[in-house]
């Protein structure tokens, strides 16, 4: 702690003796010509700096445009603008706009004797105050954190238009960790700075992450969960999925939960380490979804006839796709039919597409054994009153006479 002190109180030192320097030679020019010509010069730099800076920006961007062309300037512009920070590119023409016209105003003061900027500067550098120094680097160190954060992001919408299979959970991971590796060095950084021995918090941070382990276990489990989830990606946002007993679209994806829209247009939140103890069934991610239906027809009908038949009638359904080709195969004997199974594809699966290719094919089908004449069984039952059953029976213990 020592050793700062002396550090900070040399900085300021200097930094005193600058000051001091550049009143000395505003004081010299405190006679009336001279501060004519002073004041003169300072409102020349402040109109420069206010009115001709920006004027003289605009038109070297507005020459730049008419001698490159519009398509690739703006092409050159939107490039320099990639690699400029943002936090730096809104703010450093009026930074430098207000730090000139503050300095302007000072030296008018100066110049004009109504004030002593080392004597009003004094208190915060002198010996007795060395905290000037560090609270300086504090407030860079923080400025330098927010804009490292603002480019990572930058940089990983970037990388994620280049990749094509880098998803939107996978940047808001990435994003997360740089942004607590950023601020975590930063804050050990500023801790440096003003001398904090680190070791005690290290201490203490670290019961604390017992205790709070402890009693956040589950946000916790969903917390890694959601790190597994990012790199094996079982979905994504869109996906149309089954998760343990829930079904429906993807709508959103955390850290710690995942989001569904069912079919009832409910939404459904499920913790993250639940979706990795759960079976997870991604009915869009092949991009194609086998479906199947069950038909009987008649013990009397010529089954191969009646499989070609439905076959040709699927073929001609809108929905189904040509490859991987309708099937139709014979599935079982039942109690008054031949069991038929309809097996037929659609492409981009979504419940809406899933249920009109259903119903089209059974209109289809319907349609097509209507025409050729073949039945579609169905159960029947024969009943028979007790009385009648009755009276056709023999009571026991008669013997029939011959």
């Amino acid at each position: 702690m020592q050793q700062t002190e002396t550090a900070a109180t040399g900085a300021n030192e200097g930094l005193l003796d600058l000051i001091r320097a550049f009143q000395e030679t505003l004081e010299g020019l405190a006679v009336s010509q001279g501060r004519v010509v002073a004041t003169a010069l300072l409102l020349t730099v402040l109109v420069v700096t206010v009115v001709v800076v920006p004027a003289v920006l605009s038109r070297l961007r507005a020459v730049a445009i008419e001698r490159m062309g519009a398509e690739e300037s703006g092409n050159v512009l939107q490039t320099l603008a990639a690699y400029t920070p943002t936090t730096f590119r809104g703010l450093l023409l009026r930074t430098t706009q207000v730090t000139v016209l503050a300095i302007v105003v000072l030296s008018f003061l100066v110049v004009w004797g109504v004030a002593d900027v080392t004597a009003a500067l004094r208190p915060f550098l002198a010996d007795r105050d060395p905290t000037l120094v560090p609270t300086i680097q504090t407030i860079v160190l923080v400025m330098l954190a927010f804009v490292a954060s603002d480019q990572l992001q930058r940089w990983i919408d970037r990388f994620s238009t280049a990749v094509a299979d880098f998803t939107e959970h996978q940047e808001e991971i990435l994003l997360r960790i740089g942004q607590v590796t950023i601020f975590v060095t930063v804050g050990a950084t500023i801790f440096a700075v003003w001398s904090v021995n680190i070791g005690g918090l290290l201490v203490g941070a670290g019961f604390l992450g017992i205790v709070v382990g402890f009693a956040a276990r589950q946000t916790l489990g969903s917390l890694i969960a959601g790190f597994v989830l990012m790199f094996s990606r079982p979905f994504t946002i869109g996906d149309w999925v089954v998760i343990g007993d829930q079904e429906g679209i993807v709508t959103d994806i955390t850290i710690f939960n995942t989001r569904l829209e069912n079919f009832d247009g409910e939404f459904v939140v499920i913790p993250n380490d639940r979706v990795s103890d759960s079976a997870i069934t991604n009915r869009s991610r092949k991009g194609l979804l086998r479906l199947t239906l069950d038909v009987g027809v008649d013990y009397e009908v010529d089954v191969d006839a009646a499989k070609e038949l439905a076959r040709e009638a699927m073929m001609d359904v809108t929905d189904v796709v040509d490859s991987p080709p309708p099937q139709v195969v014979p599935k079982a004997f039942g109690d008054s039919a031949v069991v038929l199974e309809l097996r037929f594809w659609i492409d981009h699966p979504t419940p809406p597409r899933k249920w009109r290719a259903v119903s089209a094919v059974v209109r289809a089908v319907k349609a097509a054994f209507d025409e050729a004449g073949i039945d579609i069984p169905f159960p029947q039952r024969t009943l028979t009153m007790r009385e009648e059953a009755a009276a056709t029976e023999t009571p026991r213990g008669i013997q029939s006479e011959d």
